[in-house]
C-alpha cells in the first residue's frame, strides 16, 4: 500500500462511517439545537475520541478486540438498555422548551454539564456493538499485518479526520436552523430525537437477543 492509497482507502472509509445513520445523529441534532453548537462539539468530540480508542485497540491490542467481538453480545444487552434508557428519559421527562436565543453567548453550560454530554458521547459510541464490528472489520480487510504502520496512521488519521469533520458540519447545520424554529418545534424535535434513540434501544436488544447479526 502506498500513501496515496491509504489517504483513498481512509477517505472512502471516513464517508462510510460519517454518513452512517446512528443514534449518535439524532443526539447530535438535539444537542446542538437544544444547547446550542458547543453542546454539540462537545458531544462529538466523545464519540470521537472512543473512535479513537477503537482503532488504537484494533490494531495493536487484537486480543482485546476479539474478547469485544466475542462478548458482542453483552455489548449489545449494555447498549440497548443504555439507548432504551436514554429515549425513556427524553420521551417522559417533562420539558419545558425554551425559545432559542440568537446571542449564542447568553446560552450557558456548567463544567458538570459539559462533561456529562461528552461522557454521553462517548458512551453511546462505545457501547455499541455496531461500531466494535466496524472498526475490527475495517483493520483486518484493509489494514492488516502486511500494511506498514506509517501507513496505517495516515489511512486512520484522514478516515478519523473525515469523520470528526462532517461532524462537526452537522453541529453547524443543526445550530443554523436552530434559530428558525418554534416552541413546538423544538419539542417536536426533540420527542422525534427520544423516540428513534428508543427504537434503536430496542432493535438493539432485538437483534441481540436473537442472534440476527449486528450493524453500524
Amino acid at each position: 500500500m502506498t500513501y496515496s492509497e491509504a489517504v483513498i482507502k481512509g477517505v472512502f472509509l471516513g464517508l462510510f462511517m460519517a454518513i452512517s445513520v446512528g443514534p449518535t445523529l439524532f443526539a447530535i441534532i438535539r444537542y446542538s439545537i437544544h444547547h446550542s453548537y458547543r453542546a454539540g462539539l462537545v458531544f462529538v468530540l466523545g464519540v470521537s475520541i472512543s473512535d479513537i480508542l477503537y482503532v488504537t485497540l484494533a490494531n495493536i491490542a487484537t486480543q482485546w478486540m476479539t474478547f469485544l467481538e466475542d462478548h458482542q453480545k453483552t455489548v449489545g444487552y449494555v447498549g440497548g438498555a443504555l439507548f432504551l434508557i436514554m429515549g425513556l428519559n427524553g420521551l417522559l421527562k417533562k420539558y419545558k422548551p425554551k425559545k432559542p436565543n440568537r446571542d449564542q453567548k447568553s446560552v450557558k453550560i456548567s463544567r458538570g454539564a459539559y462533561f456529562q454530554i461528552w461522557l454521553s458521547g462517548f458512551l453511546m459510541n462505545t457501547l455499541n456493538p455496531g461500531v466494535v464490528l466496524t472498526w475490527v472489520g475495517a483493520v483486518a480487510l484493509i489494514a492488516g499485518p502486511t500494511v506498514e504502520a506509517s501507513h496505517k496512521v495516515v489511512l486512520f488519521s484522514v478516515c478519523l479526520g473525515l469523520v470528526l469533520g462532517i461532524d462537526f458540519l452537522k453541529v453547524f447545520l443543526a445550530d443554523k436552523i436552530r434559530h428558525k424554529l418554534n416552541l413546538r418545534k423544538i419539542l417536536y424535535i426533540n420527542r422525534i430525537s427520544a423516540a428513534c434513540i428508543l427504537i434503536l434501544g430496542l432493535i438493539l436488544l432485538i437483534k441481540t437477543y436473537f442472534d440476527l447479526g449486528l450493524s453500524h
